[in-house]
């Protein structure tokens, strides 16, 4: 069974930085073939898609993250990346990884806290 495994998060000052990862098991082709998107979910509020990267590298960004968030996928390892730049306060959420057409089972995310 596919599943989707995330990690680097962590508790970062406002201005900071973190790198997320997302391994794909089980699969051994999924990002080569597939648009893969980075998401989160803040307390109360509903999951929303974040960055998204195609099997050809190009990438999208939802408006509160455009300029400080870069997606970029490691080829043939099937791993994905989110560097996170100038973190705020309101980035602070739990982040997962999946395929935005036909998600695949949610993995349990990586904690992201934004606090001074």
């Amino acid at each position: 069974q596919v599943q989707l495994v995330e990690s680097g998060g962590g508790l970062v000052q406002p201005g900071g930085s973190l790198r997320l990862s997302c391994v794909c098991v089980h699969s051994g082709s999924l990002f080569s073939f597939y648009t893969m998107g980075w998401y989160r979910q803040a307390p109360g509020k509903q999951r929303e898609l974040v960055a998204q990267i195609t099997p050809t590298d190009s990438t999208n960004y939802a408006d509160s993250v455009k300029d400080r968030f870069t997606v970029s996928r490691e080829k043939g390892k099937n791993t994905m990346f989110l560097q996170m730049n100038s973190l705020k306060p309101e980035d602070t959420a739990v982040y997962y990884c999946n395929r935005p057409n036909n998600p695949l089972n949610w993995g349990q995310g990586t904690q992201v806290t934004v606090s001074s």
